[in-house]
């Protein structure tokens, strides 16, 4: 069984809440719920909360939501810059240990 993760950003819509993004993690789960855990937001969902993060976990192709968060703009893009920067660092010394 091959285990990854990865994060979902979604937003309102009338419809309900639609994915417009997504980060791959890699198969790390303490890596993945280490960074998630950094993000900033509101751990607690309101109806009124427009902007979603999602920690999701894929075991042989079925997606499960591990972990919510919600944000505001300026959030998510401090959210953003993080992942970007533990995503550069992860796969940059992981090229080093090999």
């Amino acid at each position: 069984m091959k285990t990854r993760f990865y994060i979902l950003l979604s937003l309102k819509t009338l419809q309900g809440f639609e994915t417009y993004g997504q980060y791959f993690l890699g198969e790390d789960r303490k890596v993945a719920n280490t960074l998630f855990d950094e993000l900033q937001g509101n751990r607690t969902l309101a109806d009124d909360h427009l902007l979603h993060i999602d920690l999701m976990e894929t075991v042989d192709e079925l997606p499960t939501k591990i972990k919510t968060i919600s944000c505001t703009i300026n959030q998510l893009a401090e959210n953003t810059k993080l992942i970007a920067r533990e995503t550069f660092k992860q796969k940059n010394l992981k090229a080093y240990d090999e």
